[in-house]
């Protein structure tokens, strides 16, 4: 089914235009409140939300269609989004939201889903909501004696922290590391600092000033270039750049150099591996993670398994598959033993644990392989258009593949989230490499205009 709603994670857009309004948000409240009404008990949902504008309209639609399925909601306020999805499980809630439009600018917002284990819908949970959604579902709604209660939470970060804590060894301190941390003006900025801090790191935090308008803004883990000056201004072991609802993380070493999710899954691979902990003989990522990530894991007897993009879909191979640890290059990381989503948090303490047990700097502790020349370029479309499928683009793209075959990869798809067509290839020739890539996206620009 070609979906009008949900996208690669959740519902995203523009705030306040279709599909991020207030109405369409009350339909999903509804919709979703009656798909998760299972047994005779009472009803709840779990609602949280990063530090966006939009925030506050989406909150409150969604919970007039949830409190009219009859479910009661529990408001959690700003918190990162793998605290919801704890949260649904330790509450005991029958559906988890999350307001974010993670990485995203502050003039988009999205809707993410929980079901009641703590992991996001299947595609055929949200075809069924997405179904109801311009249906008439009045009469399915709620009587008056049974609409539902909202209430706000307290004591949820606390939670959130000591459950991210104890992902570490008892015995495990942070003392005599100097973070940085960059909270990207989100929804770890409270929760983030004081995690490291009570861990004993001493912690300089950045960017832990949402205004509403400035999340993402020229900070966080797409934007990791303030991390690294600050890292070098007050000569920190490492810098943590976590994005706006905290569910990815990049991190800097102590010279600046980006640790991507690739060499951060790499780390967490094999040192889990050596303490015999690496569930399943391998990892699982996306057909964007980089074939130096690859080539490193099969040195050491691992697999990679690759996913379309989403790590909601790099979970469910996980699941079915039985491996304990995937996720994206971009820094969405999955570590199954302790979450049931992306944790940028969990995630950059298992690093810190690895620079701690072998006590030295973290450029020699976190680069684990040389990347494979990579480039990525997006080729913004028209909304509805279908560039790849013009014959010459076909044409092109089955060119690149011969001239890339064996020593080589190249990866084009749709954004999941905007209209763009995303191009990726990588070679141990970056001349050629760059060329097939300006090929392509000169070939599917044509296409554009001709369309």
């Amino acid at each position: 089914m070609t979906k009008k709603y949900f996208g690669t994670d959740g519902i995203r857009g523009r705030s306040n235009r279709f599909p991020m309004t207030a109405e369409v948000a009350m339909k999903v409240g509804m919709a979703a409140g009656l798909t998760f009404q299972n047994g005779d008990h009472r009803h709840r949902v779990v609602l949280g939300k990063d530090t966006r504008l939009s925030g506050y309209m989406i909150e409150n639609a969604l919970v007039a269609g949830f409190c009219a399925a009859g479910m009661d909601v529990f408001l959690l306020g700003p918190i990162p989004t793998p605290a919801v999805a704890m949260l649904v499980r330790s509450l005991r809630a029958d559906i988890g939201v999350m307001i974010s439009a993670s990485h995203n600018p502050f003039e988009d917002n999205g809707i993410k889903l929980f079901g009641p284990d703590g992991y996001k819908l299947s595609d055929k949970i949200e075809g069924r909501i997405e179904a109801m959604l311009d249906k008439d579902i009045e009469l399915a709604l709620a009587n008056a004696d049974s609409l539902g209660r909202a209430k706000r939470v307290d004591g949820v970060h606390d939670r959130y922290i000591e459950a991210a804590k104890r992902t570490l060894p008892r015995d495990m301190s942070l003392s005599g590391l100097r973070v940085v941390v960059d909270c990207a003006n989100g929804a770890a900025y409270k929760v983030a600092p004081a995690a490291l801090w009570e861990l004993g790191a001493e912690v300089v935090p950045i960017h832990v000033e949402p205004n509403g308008l400035n999340i993402n803004q020229d900070c966080g883990s797409t934007n990791p270039l303030s991390l690294a000056k600050k890292v070098h201004e007050v000569r920190a072991d490492i810098g943590i750049a976590l994005d706006g609802d905290a569910d990815r993380v990049v991190m800097v070493d102590e010279n600046g150099t980006v640790i991507d999710g690739d060499q951060i899954m790499a780390l967490i691979a094999q040192s889990m591996h050596e303490r015999e902990r690496l569930a399943g003989g391998g990892i699982v990522a996306t057909v964007m993670s980089n074939l130096g990530l690859e080539r490193f894991l099969q040195g050491r007897g691992l697999e990679l398994h690759r996913t379309k993009v989403g790590d909601r879909y790099v979970v469910e191979h996980m699941r079915a598959h039985g491996l304990n640890v995937g996720g994206e290059q971009s820094g969405h990381v999955i570590l199954s033993d302790f979450t049931t989503s992306g944790d940028g948090l969990v995630t950059a303490l298992q690093v810190l644990a690895c620079i701690k047990r072998e006590n030295r700097p973290a450029s020699e502790v976190c680069r684990k392989f040389e990347p494979v020349p990579q480039v990525l370029r997006n080729v913004r479309i028209n909304s509805g258009g279908k560039p790849l499928e013009s014959a010459p683009v076909k044409a092109a793209i089955n060119d690149a593949q011969s001239k890339l075959a064996g020593g080589g990869r190249l990866v084009i798809r749709p954004s999941g989230t905007e209209p763009l067509i995303r191009v990726m290839a990588e070679g141990d020739d970056p001349e050629l490499v760059k060329a097939i890539v300006e090929e392509i996206v000169g070939v599917i620009g044509d296409a554009r205009s001709a369309a």
